[in-house]
């Protein structure tokens, strides 16, 4: 699969086709999204926005949570609001998610089956992480949303002035619910 992506990237370049998608690097309409890496969310979400190549910063991961207070998620939201000009924050979260019902204990097992050593595991374990937490999922993709907003909104580091709210993605038809966009 990979010499097939290099194939089609060499054409690409050869051909120019990269020049349709120039901008900055900065999001013309100063927006950030955080939201979940799933295939489904690839096209839809921004077609679903209405936005174009250039007009937003889009953070995707597992779930379009935030794992740790001080990870890659809350990092590259701050890079984006004091850095590029962020003024606005979106969470999406989306229907059907992989995420939800997730079972850490059944995340382990697998990482076992496939040669992870138990003594890996444990070490991490022992280093402060909570292993479960990291590799869990939710219950209500709502309620995660919810808390995903709550935990920027009361981060230190995170400008009060910036907006936060939060929204439920269809991942059929990408109509979006809002679920908690009222003030800071």
């Amino acid at each position: 699969m990979i010499n097939t992506i290099l194939e089609y990237n060499r054409q690409f370049v050869e051909g120019k086709k990269y020049e349709q998608y120039a901008t900055s690097k900065y999001p013309d309409k100063k927006l950030a999204i955080v939201s979940c890496m799933d295939t489904r969310l690839l096209e839809l979400l921004p077609a679903a926005l209405g936005l174009k190549n250039g007009d937003a910063k889009i953070i995707k991961n597992a779930g379009g949570v935030i794992s740790h207070p001080y990870g890659s998620v809350v990092r590259s939201l701050l890079v984006a609001i004091l850095e590029l000009g962020v003024t606005e924050v979106m969470v999406i979260g989306h229907t059907d998610c992989g995420c939800q019902g997730m079972d850490s204990d059944e995340m382990i097992e697998m990482m076992l089956a496939r040669g992870i050593k138990q003594s890996d595991i444990n070490m991490l374990k022992y280093s402060g992480i909570d292993f479960k937490k990291w590799l869990g999922g939710f219950d209500n993709v709502e309620d995660s949303v919810i808390s995903t907003v709550q935990e920027l909104r009361d981060h230190p580091l995170i400008p009060k002035d910036v907006f936060i709210g939060g929204y439920v993605m269809d991942s059929v038809t990408g109509k979006l619910t809002v679920l908690d966009c009222s003030e800071k």
